[in-house]
């Protein structure tokens, strides 16, 4: 089969860690017999330079009509300025408004390997393996009134945190799913104790839980769960919020791990399926930043972007064996002992970004 698949490098280590994404791809397609159509595009920063916009709304228009976009990260130090009119994060939201990507799947997987690189003890770490499926279209990111303004008495600023009934009840849907198809267990995280909106996507909840008898409902205030990842991670299985919470706890749940790279994720537009039957289209990309203190310096991970596109595989394009494939070889090069700079312990050589990526390659390519 042929795919279309559209390439945002983006800013920062984005470009370095893509490149070894599109190797892995490339490697795949060469085992499979599958043809992927990879077409670069621009993205964030780089074309806040070139175009004075984060997002062209003809690339915006092409990713919309792909099978999936592999993005790296987008930001920096050089367009963080405050008044900024134009932001790279900008590029990132109408990207996903655009492709209606609205379900975020971000697993968080501790390879045993790795445990010594999380600073929480390996007691807490035994048995960590969890979903985070974050809403990411709706809330305080997109809600309006977003301003800010001069009074006599100051400078005030408005965000406005919007939910309705449609958003929070698909993306429930998409946690009642994939807690079916894990160990039937959904943690709904909210703050129903101070939000009006968390009250609404908590009786929504409750109101579709009847749907599904086989998976058991719990609900959690934010607070209490951001304690609990640190305390009792193991408890988890699939944790469904909207998207601020989701935003917050999911980077918190990277220590888990040891590090931001190793934090896949996918941006869905419908309810996939674990076994690739069923597709959704998709954007796909690290969990980390841009990180351009170390840009350029062959030190990032790239990891995290290997098994986005192990997602791409399994989610969007039906390949879930070609998908087992990659993640097999990721778990393979750790246990051979290839660390990059994040995850090196003492006594411990790192290797490049380029030689972890050629790492994985390889053992794709040898099947």
């Amino acid at each position: 089969m042929r795919f279309d698949i559209r390439i945002l490098p983006g800013d920062g280590i984005g470009p370095e860690v893509v490149a070894e994404g599109v190797r892995v791809l490339e490697m795949v397609a060469k085992r499979s017999g599958h043809a992927f159509n990879l077409t670069e595009e621009i993205i964030g920063g780089c074309s806040i330079d070139r175009f004075g916009t984060a997002l062209r709304e003809d690339i915006a228009d092409r990713c919309r009509r792909s099978h999936a976009v592999l993005l790296g990260a987008v930001g920096g130090p050089k367009w963080d300025d405050p008044q900024a009119k134009v932001r790279p994060e900008d590029g990132l939201l109408a990207l996903r408004k655009a492709m209606k990507s609205y379900a975020n799947l971000r697993p968080v997987r501790l390879y045993p390997l790795l445990q010594d690189a999380s600073p929480l003890k390996p007691s807490v770490l035994q048995g960590v393996d969890l979903l985070v499926v974050r809403e990411l279209t709706g809330g305080l990111y997109f809600g309006r009134p977003k301003k800010r303004w001069s009074t006599s008495r100051g400078r005030r600023g408005v965000d406005t945190l919007i939910y309705r009934e449609h958003e929070i009840e698909r993306i429930l849907r998409v946690g009642f799913e994939l807690a079916r198809s894990r160990s039937k267990r959904l943690m709904s995280v909210d703050k129903a104790n101070v939000l009006e909106t968390s009250r609404l996507w908590r009786q929504v909840a409750l109101e579709l839980a009847p749907e599904y008898p086989d998976v058991v409902l719990e609900h959690m205030l934010a607070d209490t769960c951001a304690m609990q990842l640190v305390q009792n991670p193991s408890r988890f299985d699939v944790i469904v919020t909207e998207n601020t919470f989701g935003d917050m706890l999911s980077d918190e749940a990277s220590v888990l791990t040891g590090s931001m790279g190793m934090l896949p994720s996918a941006s869905l537009a419908g309810v996939p399926s674990a076994d690739g039957s069923i597709r959704a289209k998709g954007l796909y990309e690290p969990i980390h930043g841009s990180a351009p203190d170390i840009a350029g310096q062959g030190k990032a991970n790239p990891l995290a972007t290997i098994l986005s596109v192990a997602l791409m595989l399994r989610y969007s394009l039906g390949l879930a064996r070609e998908a087992e494939a990659v993640e097999r070889a990721v778990e393979q090069v750790l246990e051979d002992g290839f660390r990059t700079a994040d995850l090196v312990g003492p006594g411990e050589r790192s290797v490049s970004t380029v030689q972890m990526g050629q790492a994985v390659v390889d053992l794709v390519a040898s099947g």
